[in-house]
């Protein structure tokens, strides 16, 4: 791999073969993980009922979803200032209608993507507020359950559509 810079940084360029940024390609692996991990979370607490090994490793990847998206950020918009500038450096250019239509897709995932964090931070801290330690089922149980099933598919759809969006702007 060819390490190019880009404005004194040596993190321009990614690491899965196409011509994103080296963030860009993180978040695509973090949101590759994401579902198996929910997946993984569910089974604990459905069938293995280990509440307590589902609390924490939802907050681990809370923590690990909110550096990666915010490292992220700070590559977006301060480093390449702009998704725009690093979709412009693909070989063979692409014209104004793909352009165009990656940016729909773009829009579709940030529906997602901007509402994920509300629904997981209140899941999370009325989690830590009204489940006793260590987590058993409660009277906020309830809630929490419709509130995780939100959190879930919303992040879900995060992850569906944000490797969508990375596919139509880095692979197609």
């Amino acid at each position: 791999m060819q390490r190019l810079t880009m404005k004194g940084t040596v993190m321009s360029e990614g690491f899965l073969g196409n011509q994103a940024s080296f963030m860009l390609d993180i978040v695509v692996c973090a949101l590759v993980v994401v579902v198996p991990t929910l997946l993984t979370s569910l089974y604990l607490v459905k069938v293995k009922k280990n509440f307590l090994l589902h609390r924490n490793l939802q907050l681990l990847l809370g923590v690990v979803l909110l550096i990666a998206v915010g490292a992220f950020e700070i590559d977006m918009h301060l480093i390449h200032k702009g998704w725009e500038n690093i979709v412009a450096r693909r070989h063979p250019e692409i014209s104004a209608e793909q352009m165009g239509y990656i940016q729909n897709v773009l829009w579709v995932h940030l529906i997602f993507a901007i509402t994920t964090p509300f629904f997981w931070v209140t899941t999370i801290v009325l989690a830590l507020k009204r489940i006793p330690s260590p987590p058993a089922p409660c009277e906020h149980s309830g809630l929490h359950k419709k509130l995780g099933w939100i959190s879930t598919i919303d992040i879900t759809m995060t992850s569906v559509t944000g490797l969508f969006w990375y596919y139509v702007a880095f692979v197609s």
